[in-house]
């Protein structure tokens, strides 16, 4: 294959992540009617237009999507072959890097990870990305975030997954308000904060719904930022994972963890990538990073300061 040819494929490849010319010849720093001529050339390639204008968007085809994974995949691997293998260190990077997570994540594991980035003494421009669950496959294949974390099972063959840690939840209320002992009727009466499952969090929406709770729900929030403060000054319930509620009851000594009364476990958070042989050596050091410091279970409990 000509060197002309595989410019073809990369600029199809950097079309198809960004959607757009503009973005596309920046990237690959050529101008945009170099990009646009590389992509009637592809067109007459492939006998197909790969890529309709939708207001500011170049909306892939189903014959582009197709394309896509073997191609990106073939010059991952094509780089990976011809560049160093030992070019990349991590001390001193600076390079940027996305990932993909929940509000709940971004309390819980952001903190370790931002440590052990400056144990290595790595200063990259981290951009954490807010996807909701049916986001995270289209977001790392086309290569907007470089890794995500949720709870949502994407049995995807494009993309890599590891299990981070299980979930168990459990009531979050206040100590001035104590639920009684794990018990069938334990929430009579009793009031709950809803958070929306955009996240992939959809056990607490279950479990309101199976029980006969969803009457008692006195106040329905996006995210999860507000809830340890509405906590603490109410009588009110949540339902949420065990880990995230002991990095809360640490920012709010008040607050108190409750079992459920039910089967409590919900699916694990997992840590999703493309495949290995996708991924550059910044992107497989930053998923060998990650999965240490969230791993390890380095969450900030103790009070807030």
């Amino acid at each position: 294959m000509s060197i002309a040819d595989l410019n073809q494929l990369r600029t199809f490849v950097v079309l198809y992540e960004l959607r757009s010319v503009t973005a596309a010849a920046d990237r690959l720093h050529v101008t945009q009617p170099t990009v646009s001529y590389t992509l009637r050339r592809l067109r007459e390639r492939f006998g197909d237009a790969l890529f309709r204008r939708e207001g500011n968007d170049m909306v892939p085809t189903a014959r582009a999507t197709a394309l896509f994974g073997p191609l990106h995949e073939a010059l991952a691997q094509i780089d990976a072959t011809v560049g160093d293998p030992d070019a990349f260190e991590p001390a001193g990077f600076s390079g940027e890097l996305s990932l993909g997570l929940t509000s709940i994540g971004e309390q819980t594991f952001l903190p370790p990870i931002m440590a052990s980035l400056a144990r290595q003494s790595s200063t990259p421009h981290l951009q954490v990305a807010r996807l909701d669950a049916d986001q995270v496959e289209d977001g790392l294949i086309r290569g907007t975030v470089d890794l995500a974390m949720t709870v949502s099972m994407i049995g995807s063959p494009r993309l890599w997954r590891t299990h981070v840690r299980a979930v168990e939840y459990v009531a979050l209320s206040s100590g001035d308000h104590p639920l009684p002992p794990t018990e069938a009727d334990m929430f009579a009466g009793r009031r709950f904060i809803r958070v929306t499952a955009r996240g992939g969090h959809v056990f607490p929406l279950q479990v309101l719904t199976e029980h006969g709770l969803m009457g008692q729900v006195a106040l329905t929030v996006e995210e999860y930022a507000t809830v340890p403060a509405v906590l603490a000054e109410t009588d009110l319930v949540v339902l949420i994972p065990r880990h995230v509620a002991e990095v809360f009851c640490g920012w709010f000594p008040g607050l108190r963890i409750t079992d459920l009364p039910w089967p409590a476990q919900s699916t694990p958070v997992s840590l999703y990538t493309r495949r290995d042989a996708s991924l550059s050596p910044a992107q497989r050091w930053f998923r060998a990073l990650v999965l240490d410091a969230v791993s390890a279970g380095e969450y900030r409990t103790g009070p807030r300061r």
